[in-house]
């Protein structure tokens, strides 16, 4: 039995991309370029001077640009030291969720916190879970009813 030998421009249109398949492959399956770790990164220490003021920059320009806002900075800062491990890890858990929050759904946390810090817990634990069953039409009545107070002032959006 014989089989018809395939022109030449068959050959080219078929084993032209399964060249090019075969020549990227060795790129697909090369590790992916690395990026630094925890454990790859130096310590404060031996950060040089332009890495330092690198971080340091943002909250030296927040610091000049808001005198207002100085104290509750040194405040968070102190608050921040003295947390544990797993409590700074909620506390950046929250600010994620506050940055993916819409304007309305942020007033309506105002609201709610500033109305939970005046209860007791008795009286909080029954509001959370008489929220937790609203509907969004029925908290938006609420924040209505229970503004935040005048002086809960917008939180500064998050720095990235």
């Amino acid at each position: 039995m014989r089989f018809p030998i395939p022109s030449s421009r068959l050959l080219i249109r078929v084993l032209a991309p399964l060249a090019l398949v075969f020549a990227t492959l060795p790129a697909f399956a090369a590790d992916p370029p690395a990026t630094p770790t925890a454990t790859t990164l130096p310590a404060w220490e031996q950060l040089t001077p332009a890495q330092r003021e690198q971080l340091i920059a943002p909250i030296r320009e927040r610091w000049n640009s808001e005198p207002d806002q100085r104290q509750r900075m040194l405040d968070r800062a102190q608050r921040w030291k003295q947390m544990t491990p797993e409590q700074r890890e909620r506390a950046h858990r929250g600010m994620k969720r506050w940055e993916h929050m819409s304007p309305e759904q942020r007033d309506q946390t105002r609201a709610l916190y500033a109305k939970m810090r005046a209860l007791p817990p008795a009286e909080r634990e029954a509001l959370k879970a008489r929220w937790r069953q609203m509907t969004p039409e029925q908290r938006s009545e609420w924040v209505k009813a229970n503004p935040p107070p005048a002086d809960a002032r917008p939180m500064r959006e998050p720095q990235h």
